[in-house]
């Protein structure tokens, strides 16, 4: 069943916030993805992006499962959200089991987490395609026409900030971006390793207790992980603030 009215425009407003504050890849997308579980059935979801060079990259995910199979598809170069990035079509697929020809590396990988339906929705804003929004559930034919067509209200949102990001700047400069923006990715996985290691946390657990404590203390997500990284700040502050809160 689709949003309410309600939970849909606070949505709206929390997307329009990471865009108006400060333009972050990272942010965008990881609210992005947040919100689509959050609004529709779906149980997890991932984000492509492509970079400056066209390669997509994993930008956002929703579990450490979810980003290893957004993964999967890269390096295979195969999948329904590879396909979307493609076309610039939707592709649904309500039954994986049914459909478990088209890509069976990724169908069977879908099928050892207990993925059972896929929805892929293309990030585009006319002929320019930047990457995909995937949604997955594990009941066949759990998203209806009604959540589609908020999914993709979603990612086109986020994609028209994406896009008039890249023409305000220098797109040279906006290339550069997203290339910090990758290797944020790599220090946050860096930091998530860190924490999971010091307390013995699952990595979706540990994600969640690094990006409490950047909210918490009104920092990027990025900026903590690459202090903690550097030995800026030590595991014990952000372990201890998430047992004080």
């Amino acid at each position: 069943m689709a949003a309410g009215d309600g939970a849909l425009t606070a949505a709206m407003v929390r997307m329009v916030d990471t865009l108006v504050v400060d333009y972050d890849p990272v942010e965008l997308t990881q609210e992005l993805v947040d919100t689509t579980v959050d609004l529709l059935p779906a149980d997890a979801a991932g984000l492509l992006l492509a970079d400056g060079h066209g390669e997509l990259q994993v930008f956002a995910s929703t579990s450490e499962e979810t980003r290893l199979l957004e993964l999967l598809q890269v390096e295979s170069a195969a999948g329904p959200c590879l396909q979307a990035y493609r076309t610039g079509e939707q592709v649904l697929v309500e039954d994986l089991e049914r459909g478990v020809q088209r890509w069976p590396a990724f169908a069977e990988r879908a099928a050892l987490e207990g993925i059972r339906g896929v929805c892929a929705l293309p990030l585009r804003l006319r002929d320019d395609r930047i990457g995909a929004l995937n949604l997955f559930t594990t009941r066949a034919g759990a998203l209806g026409p009604d959540d589609v067509r908020i999914g993709q209200a979603l990612a086109d949102f986020a994609t028209i900030g994406i896009v008039h990001a890249r023409i305000l700047a220098d797109s040279l400069m906006v290339n550069d971006q997203l290339s910090v923006a990758l290797n944020s990715r790599v220090v946050i996985e860096q930091a998530k390793g860190m924490l999971a290691e010091r307390a013995q946390l699952d990595m979706d657990a540990a994600f969640g207790v690094l990006r409490k404590y950047a909210r918490d203390t009104n920092q990027r997500l990025a900026d903590v992980s690459r202090a903690l990284v550097d030995r800026e700040i030590d595991l014990e502050t952000i372990l201890g603030h998430r047992i004080r809160k």
